[in-house]
């Protein structure tokens, strides 16, 4: 007695459930690009809006430096806030992504040990606290433009034409 041709063999099945999730794993890097393309302009304009506000408020941002012990901050001010608007632009184009990506976490995880740093101890103990940090998801921006790249949207993949962009 033949098997009914509706019935298929256990290999035919983890070979279909293989190739299914072959197609799904390819789809969904598809969408990688897209992806890093939208973070790059919502967080490169969210740093630049936030460059260009402390850029326009110098003595504001040099005082709160200043009451947070950040040597020279003067310096500091002018400094993160051109960073923040310039490297905002640049995250905007993906030019320097990896290298912008890096300048911003360093810039927030320095923001939480100056501002917060309980939420940032508090990461195993009380992960709420770290999480409702403002620095948290620019700090999380930051690390996937860092690890990520920029992806084929970017100035990055045009003047090298790497995968890696």
């Amino acid at each position: 007695m033949s098997p009914s041709p509706s019935a298929t063999s256990p290999t035919k099945r983890r070979s279909l459930l293989a190739d299914t999730y072959r197609n799904f794993q390819h789809g969904s890097a598809a969408l990688q690009s897209p992806f890093l393309l939208l973070v790059r302009l919502y967080w490169g304009w969210q740093f630049a809006q936030t460059g260009w506000g402390k850029l326009h408020h110098l003595n504001h941002v040099t005082s709160f430096f200043s009451s947070l012990h950040i040597p020279l901050p003067g310096v500091a001010a002018v400094f993160i806030s051109s960073l923040e608007l310039a490297g905002g632009l640049l995250l905007i184009a993906g030019l320097g992504t990896r290298l912008v990506g890096f300048l911003f976490a360093a810039d927030m995880i320095v923001a939480y040990i100056t501002t917060d740093p309980s939420a940032l101890a508090s990461i195993i103990s009380n992960p709420d606290a770290f999480y409702n940090d403002a620095a948290y998801t620019f700090l999380i921006a930051s690390l996937i433009v860092l690890v990520f790249g920029a992806g084929r949207f970017s100035v990055d993949y045009w003047l090298f034409r790497r995968r890696d962009c």
